[in-house]
């Protein structure tokens, strides 16, 4: 039998199957080991094949197969550096809520999360949440970040998951797709979800004003069917967004900024550091390219124990 996961809890996962159904599977200890770093084998989103087995009048699954995934969103593991956990899998596109304050969404979180969304060729689209509570001064930092993600092609929609702004233009976009919504604790996702299908009913907390920074609510990825062709997965906050699994010569590309320019680099290898006649840096220096976005791009390739590589491009000029 086949279905999909819609909820996973640590050792159980909540499968539907076509026909509408909903099984509570494990899966067999073979699993972990074949070769699969990641803290969680099986991600909500998975497509997986199951054998059900009937004991005490209760039946449940055994996960033997899962189906190659077309895209998944991943992240290095909280307190295990070396191991990633996926969040979600074959996602259709994400949104991402970012918030100016109460709590701070900063741009080298964006940028992370762009960048391992381009990877694997997810459309992102940016959410400019509680546009609702801002002054004058805060809508102007929206509209300026909103300018230099637009910029380079990404769909930026303010919204008020409170007042409604803007919900109906998101749940239009939502039509027919499998939806992820991420960002960090606080940001107000649960509130959007509860917006877009009031019936959910997710649970919200207040932020706390003294760290201002949201309290979890969501601890484990969920998936959600909507009453309006579209489902969502509803993800918990992310505090921190590792990149992984990607060669420093790669990251460029996933700038699609950077991606642009890369063909007047003097080197078709350049990483946009010191090399001579590097056509981003020119950019940036034009302004151009966004410093905001160069400086994520620097923090992605330092990582946490890399270190540059280190060519003498005075002696090939």
């Amino acid at each position: 039998m086949t279905g999909i996961v819609y909820k996973s809890t640590g050792s159980w996962y909540t499968v539907k199957t076509p026909n509408g159904k909903f099984y509570e599977c494990r899966i067999k200890g073979k699993f972990r080991i074949q070769g699969i770093k990641s803290t969680n084998p099986i991600a909500v989103g998975d497509v997986v094949e199951f054998d059900i087995e009937t004991k005490n009048n209760t039946a449940t699954g055994v996960i033997k197969r899962i189906e190659e995934r077309k895209n998944y969103i991943i992240r290095k593991s909280v307190n295990l550096s070396k191991q990633t956990h996926i969040i979600a899998s074959n996602v259709d596109q994400v949104f991402l809520l970012v918030t100016i304050n109460n709590p701070p969404t900063f741009t080298s979180f964006i940028d992370r999360f762009l960048v391992t969304a381009e990877a694997y060729s997810i459309n992102t689209v940016i959410l400019f949440n509680k546009i609702d509570a801002y002054d004058e001064e805060t809508i102007l930092e929206v509209k300026y970040l909103a300018s230099i993600y637009r910029k380079i092609g990404y769909e930026c929609i303010g919204i008020s998951a409170t007042t409604g702004k803007n919900i109906d233009k998101v749940k239009e976009m939502m039509l027919g797709k499998i939806s992820m919504f991420a960002g960090h604790s606080g940001v107000g996702k649960s509130t959007l979800v509860n917006a877009i299908e009031p019936s959910l009913d997710l649970k919200t907390k207040e932020i706390s004003n003294q760290h201002m920074q949201g309290q979890h609510t969501t601890t484990f990825a969920e998936m959600f069917d909507l009453s309006f062709d579209a489902q969502i997965i509803d993800t918990p906050g992310i505090k921190g967004f590792g990149v992984v699994d990607m060669e420093k010569e790669e990251v460029g590309d996933y700038f699609p900024e950077f991606f642009e320019l890369k063909q007047d680099c003097k080197f078709n290898n350049c990483l946009h550091l010191k090399e001579p006649k590097c056509a981003v840096k020119d950019a940036l220096e034009n302004d151009e390219v966004s410093y905001s976005r160069y400086r994520s791009y620097l923090q992605i390739l330092e990582g946490e124990d890399e270190h540059y590589r280190t060519d003498n491009w005075d002696e090939i000029q």
